[in-house]
């Protein structure tokens, strides 16, 4: 059996993290979408997505196909009713494509299968990433069962003396290194840290919180739940309910809540994020596939950062800000609610990212964390800044 993962229109929903990647490569929980079906199946997948995004994330066909759809969070009963699916069959879930069984070789991305192939509904729950900010909205639930999954039946590290933990739904992988003097809750919700990660002195923590590998909680960092801090990322300050993919840095103080930061991000120290009208009114953000803004029925919403963007010290974001890839933000007072990929400025003026300029930096950033970009990174980086440029331009004009 040949396992690919696809995109229903949830691809659109979720910019601008899906610029950059598969909506099965979105981190949800301690997983992302991907690593969570590839558990459950206990088989590798590829993707089905846009071209651009094919040479970066490469599709694998057979002649016997099952295509699940990667909006969806994996569960034990969902893969049990996929497997169960034969050649020209597919499980839907109150109308919406959950997964089918395929021997066609030609596969399109905004054309997935036949209209006359065999329907089966499933009856159970199914939860998805609709809108982008299910992100962080679903976290919480997402921490709990990556917890139990990941954890049964596994030997939990030694806490270190000075350490001090209440509750018990606490897991230290091997290589972990927790100093004294931090001060875990693991009674709210569990907390994960993983393999290589640190947790520096002082560090305040509320659960669920998943510390994935390699990253860093520097000094005095205090993080409430629902929150993921990704692998390789670096987090100081303070967060709450937030997620962070990869590779990104938030490292020193300020704010950040309700929010999402894809890969390969840097915010400057004591940059705050509004989560909160004053009004406490319904939060908006923009809906770049729209282009319009629209409610998100959150009281609470933050910042969502496509890949490769940046901001400088003293930077502040206003309630439901979304930044695209690789924007270079600066300057005082609050930025727009909507920052177009490939923005350079901030409130005193924008103009256009060089795009060769950007892919010298993203390229100096990743080489800091000993990976190279490839030529395919390059290219997608270019379809996105071309496909953008409306945006940019609307932007400038208004």
């Amino acid at each position: 059996m040949n396992y690919i993962l696809f995109a229903d229109h949830s691809r659109y929903n979720l910019l601008p993290f899906t610029h950059t990647r598969p909506v099965a490569d979105v981190r949800c929980g301690i997983f992302t979408m991907r690593e969570r079906w590839e558990h459950f199946l206990k088989a590798p997948t590829s993707s089905l997505a846009k071209n651009y995004l094919q040479a970066v994330y490469p599709l694998v066909v057979g002649t016997d196909n099952m295509l699940i759809n990667g909006s969806i969070f994996a569960s034990r009963a969902l893969t049990d009713a996929i497997l169960k699916l034969e050649q020209g069959q597919k499980l839907v879930h109150n109308g919406r494509l959950v997964a089918a069984r395929t021997s066609l070789t030609e596969l399109n991305a905004d054309d997935i299968l036949p209209h006359n192939i065999d329907e089966i509904a499933y009856e159970g729950t199914v939860y998805g990433l609709d809108n982008v900010w299910d992100i962080f909205a679903q976290n919480d639930r997402a921490i709990r069962e990556d917890f139990a999954l990941l954890t049964k039946g596994k030997a939990n590290a030694a806490i270190p003396a000075g350490v001090t933990v209440s509750g018990h739904d606490i897991f230290v992988e091997e290589g972990a290194e927790l100093y004294p003097g931090c001060i875990i809750n693991a009674a709210t919700g569990p907390v994960y840290i993983g393999k290589g990660a640190q947790v520096l002195e002082g560090t305040l923590m509320r659960g669920p919180v998943a510390i994935c590998e390699g990253a860093v909680v520097k000094m005095g960092a205090k993080i409430y739940g629902a929150t993921t801090v990704g692998p390789y990322c670096k987090v100081g300050g303070e967060l709450n309910n937030v997620v962070l993919f990869a590779n990104s840095n938030k490292a020193h103080d300020g704010y950040l809540g309700n929010a999402v930061i894809g890969e390969w991000c840097n915010l400057g120290a004591d940059t705050n994020c509004s989560n909160l009208k004053n009004n406490y009114d319904e939060v908006k953000i923009w809906d770049e596939h729209s282009k319009k803004g629209i409610a998100t029925g959150l009281t609470f919403c933050g910042l969502m950062m496509g890949d490769h963007s940046k901001c400088s010290i003293n930077t502040m974001f206003n309630t439901g800000t979304v930044a695209g890839v690789s924007c270079n933000i600066f300057g005082t007072g609050f930025h727009e609610k909507f920052i177009p990929s490939f923005c350079w400025g901030g409130p005193e003026g924008i103009t256009t990212y060089d795009i060769n300029r950007a892919i010298e930096t993203a390229g100096r950033v990743m080489a800091r964390r000993n990976k190279q970009m490839t030529v395919a990174e390059q290219e997608m980086l270019r379809y996105v800044f071309e496909h953008t440029a409306e945006q940019r331009n609307w932007f400038a004009k208004n």
